[in-house]
């Protein structure tokens, strides 16, 4: 069982692996990696009782992908970005975005993206992501690091007399079970895979 932080994660398993080649492909990922967020948070797939949003896989997802500290600065690139007022977030809008955006409801859940990703590199680097019920394990953490923090904010936004779980976290535990599916599936596969290319 591996428990120290030794292992590669999925982006280090191909292109350049020193010198400028290296920086090239860290920038490269960074920025492909803030289009996937922003693209995955407007994702919204029709489920009981509320519709999924695929942006908390993508976060956990590419936390797992990219490792602690590629993920966490892509993670904080994509805040940035949303701090500058581009429409990059699941319910910001042309109305709606920046920094109060951020700081409003789902302030709570931004900084959860931010611990979750982290959390998810960390894991990944223990070689969580290469066994099904592991990566599960994993996405569990994600998601209680993403829900804890954003159920504070609303708590403070709006009182901790108020039905928060109702309001934020219950109908969203359908469609978490089923990302988390398939994240299960999807990570170990694209090891398998790597293991594969290189046979």
């Amino acid at each position: 069982m591996a428990t120290a932080m030794t292992n590669k994660v999925l982006i280090e398993t191909f292109g350049a692996t020193s010198g400028l080649g290296l920086a090239a492909k860290r920038v490269a990922l960074v920025i492909a990696g803030v289009m996937a967020l922003a693209i995955s948070a407007k994702i919204a797939v029709p489920m009981w009782p509320v519709p999924i949003t695929m942006g908390t896989f993508a976060v956990l997802a590419l936390g797992a992908a990219y490792g602690p500290r590629l993920g966490l600065a892509t993670i904080m690139t994509y805040m940035l970005v949303g701090v500058m007022g581009f429409d990059v977030f699941a319910g910001s809008s042309a109305e709606s975005y920046g920094l109060a955006y951020m700081m409003g409801s789902t302030g709570g859940y931004l900084v959860g993206y931010v611990l979750a990703t982290l959390a998810l590199g960390v894991l990944a680097r223990m070689g969580w992501d290469r066994s099904a019920g592991k990566m599960a394990g994993a996405m569990l953490i994600g998601n209680a690091l993403i829900y804890v923090p954003g159920l504070v904010g609303l708590g403070l936004i709006y009182g901790f007399d108020k039905p928060l779980l109702a309001w934020g976290l219950t109908p969203f535990l359908v469609g978490d079970a089923v990302k988390l599916v398939l994240a299960a599936m999807i990570l170990p596969a694209a090891w398998k895979l790597v293991g594969r290319a290189r046979g």
